[in-house]
């Protein structure tokens, strides 16, 4: 798929153009996992919107040095 084709399948499916990179890098994630995309196209897209400068908001990220972890015991 082209980036092209991209955007225009955003506007298909959310009726409006996409307003920032990032709603397109959701839109791919969205799309890869639900198997409407191979890892090939994934990642030529992927590739595309890094160099567009997309990126997840940053409470998508978890630090595990400030995260509350408690330690579990898993059997076996």
């Amino acid at each position: 798929m082209l980036f092209e084709e991209l955007i225009h399948r955003f506007q298909l499916e959310k009726n409006q153009p996409p307003s920032h990179a990032n709603e397109l890098l959701d839109f791919i994630q969205k799309s890869y996992i639900q198997r409407e995309l191979s890892i090939v196209e994934y990642k030529k897209l992927y590739s595309e919107l890094n160099n567009r400068n997309a990126e997840k908001p940053q409470s998508y990220m978890f630090n595990l040095n400030h995260a509350n972890l408690q330690k579990v015991n898993i059997p076996g």
